[in-house]
């Protein structure tokens, strides 16, 4: 992923996110925008984003598993929206140059500060507007060829999940959309706010190819499991300083350490330490996005002990270091 960080959203009112969709779109980049915007989630801390479906195509879509779409919104939501997300270039041939009107509404909506998301051969829609023109963008492994022989003004990197700056991001196909669409929610509301989809979502982790992802799997926090346990997992989330073992929760849960251990596994998918591991990274990604304290000061605030420690298992569960986290991510504050 580029280094570049996500152009953070208006917050002083509701996230707008329009769909752009051509014929034959794809079912499963379709569903990723609407699981992580077209969702009401409000009552578990997520701000709330408006979803507007549009295309110049139709109104009714054709799609090629055996049914139609009627899309209610035409090229008029890309004027509306905060994020414009493509899911495919459509189909038979997604890699096709879309209408002009289509292409024009992308330029004059990026132009204005609109940022522009696409997923898998959605990328030659966006590559087809000129805007990635010398920059960095990826696309499906099995469209490389293609998409380096049409735009080699375009620097391709096949080997990534997804590429971003500017307010132009692309990514790899199918669940590597997923990915970057938990990027920008986290470079926009925080990495609680990320966390919050992904459990929802449950996500498993990306790291094919080598490539750093700022989403994790998600751990369950301590409201996720039974009523046992989670008294001794709130009260860990709020001592996180202390040096923790197995023992002391044993105790506090009134269990042996066999019998917790096992529980906690089959509450958590995880060890009591790694649980304990996760939660002190994810308690300094808030301090590294929220304040300006030193990384030493973090790492003896979440337990750590210090800097160094926190650096090694940070950098390990996260794909960053703790100081190129808080310059990705500071202003999500």
């Amino acid at each position: 992923m580029s280094s570049k960080s996500a152009s953070p959203i208006r917050q002083d009112r509701e996230h707008r996110v329009a769909v752009l969709l051509f014929d034959n779109p794809a079912m499963f980049e379709l569903s990723v925008a609407i699981e992580v915007w077209g969702n009401d989630r409000t009552a578990q801390g997520v701000p709330y984003s408006e979803l507007r479906m549009c295309t110049n195509v139709g109104p009714r879509l054709r799609v090629d598993c055996g049914f139609e779409m009627v899309v209610d919104h035409d090229l008029s939501a890309l004027e509306w929206a905060d994020t414009i997300v493509i899911p495919n270039g459509g189909r038979p041939n997604p890699t096709d140059a879309p209408d002009p009107a289509s292409l024009d509404a992308l330029r004059a909506a990026h132009a204005r500060g609109a940022r522009v998301v696409s997923f898998c051969s959605g990328a030659f829609v966006l590559a087809a507007t000129g805007l990635l023109d010398g920059k960095d963008a990826t696309t499906h492994w099995t469209y490389a060829n293609q998409f380096r022989a049409r735009y080699p003004q375009i620097n391709l990197v096949p080997d990534v999940l997804y590429t971003g700056g500017d307010g132009l991001y692309t990514s790899a196909g199918t669940s590597a959309a997923i990915d970057l669409c938990l990027h920008l929610v986290r470079s926009d509301w925080g990495a609680d706010v990320a966390n919050t989809i992904a459990r929802r979502m449950v996500v498993p982790p990306h790291r094919d190819g080598g490539q750093a992802q700022y989403i994790e799997q998600p751990i369950p926090s301590s409201t996720d499991v039974d009523a046992d346990l989670r008294a001794v997992l709130a009260w860990v989330e709020g001592n996180l300083e202390r040096q923790l073992t197995v023992d002391e929760l044993a105790r506090r849960a009134a269990m042996t350490p066999r019998t917790f251990a096992r529980r906690f596994k089959a509450a958590t998918g995880t060890t009591p330490l790694q649980w304990i591991l996760h939660q002190r990274v994810v308690a300094s990604q808030r301090l590294l996005e929220a304040s300006s304290v030193s990384v030493d000061e973090i790492a003896a605030t979440v337990g750590f002990g210090s800097a160094a420690a926190m650096r090694q298992h940070f950098t390990k569960v996260v794909g960053s270091t703790p100081s190129a986290y808080r310059a990705t991510f500071r202003h999500a504050a």
